[in-house]
């Protein structure tokens, strides 16, 4: 482990104990929807964070989910879930112990928070309308959260000296052309299926505001 990989771990470890979501257990306790949907929900993003494809080890492509998982949980929860989601991609020998920390940095955490700041932005100087929720907290959202956990990620490589910066651009930075759209439609689509049948599995959903009639 390097010392950049260890720092990593300390402030992933750190940060996690500072924002735990302390009402999560007692709601897990109670609610045992509540308990299967955020199963389900580690199970899913464990399963999308499964199914890689790359050039260069550590500079692989996948779908992120991360945009839904933060207007379904909020940033803590998604944060924690995908800290979850990345235990078991070490458990299977997917990624290594010592790229957990940075992983749960530049994948989760900063990708949460980037998205829930669009969200914030979008529901405080847009109209509160069904389809803004869809098409900007939810699709361009998700197009954008993910070109910048894949910059996040180009950058953490390219300051480790691991590759140059030409390789980074040429064999993952321009790959970006061709999944931002698949992450984008995959998320709008959640969103637009949840809004529509599952309302409440959405938290920064709020039917008075964005189903309200005159609107």
């Amino acid at each position: 482990m390097t010392f950049w990989q260890g720092a990593a771990w300390l402030l992933w470890l750190l940060l996690l104990l500072r924002f735990f979501p302390r009402e999560l257990l007692p709601k897990l306790r109670t609610d045992n929807d509540y308990q299967h949907f955020w199963f389900s929900s580690v199970l899913v993003i464990a399963l999308l964070w499964l199914a890689q494809a790359g050039i260069k080890p550590g500079l692989e492509l996948h779908l992120l989910g991360i945009t839904a998982l933060v207007l379904c949980h909020g940033w803590r929860i998604a944060w924690l879930i995908g800290s979850l989601a990345i235990a078991i991609l070490v458990a299977v020998g997917k990624i290594s112990l010592a790229d957990a920390g940075a992983m749960a940095l530049l994948t989760v955490l900063l990708p949460a928070l980037f998205s829930y700041l669009i969200f914030l932005t979008s529901y405080q100087y847009l109209p509160r309308h069904l389809f803004i929720y869809i098409f900007v907290a939810g699709f361009a959202n998700a197009a954008l959260t993910i070109t910048f956990k894949m910059v996040l990620t180009a950058l953490w490589f390219y300051w480790q000296g691991i590759y140059s910066w030409a390789s980074i651009y040429q064999d993952y930075l321009q790959l970006a052309l061709l999944i931002w759209f698949a992450e984008a439609l995959l998320n709008g689509m959640a969103i637009t299926l949840m809004s529509v049948y599952r309302p409440h599995w959405l938290r920064t959903f709020y039917d008075n505001e964005y189903l309200s009639p005159d609107r």
